[in-house]
């Protein structure tokens, strides 16, 4: 699982997006994906919930800092949240080898 997630991390920051035409979303109203604050998220996520490049496109929000909308399943808050884990995870790893 690990070197799937450093591959779509490696795709995502070299700017490979062919992702993209595999997305279950393309073709879909892109405002379902961009709701106004305190509407629904539920049917935007179940688009993502069983899209086969759902990580492609989580790591692409997160490489580039996407602020709005639902990418790879997650809101923004859920994305900030995942991007907090993963600079703690970072930080006790470098911790352990220091």
């Amino acid at each position: 699982m690990r070197e799937m997630i450093v591959a779509h991390v490696q795709a995502s920051e070299s700017g490979d997006k062919r992702w993209q035409e595999r997305a279950n979303c393309l073709g879909v109203d892109p405002d379902l994906f961009f709701p106004e604050r305190g509407a629904s998220t539920r049917e935007a996520k179940s688009v993502c919930s069983n899209c086969e490049v759902r990580l492609d496109c989580l790591e692409y929000a997160l490489v580039n800092g996407e602020k709005f909308g639902i990418w790879g399943g997650l809101s923004e808050r859920e994305r900030r949240r995942l991007r907090r884990q993963r600079a703690l995870a970072r930080r006790a790893a470098q911790a352990a080898t220091a």
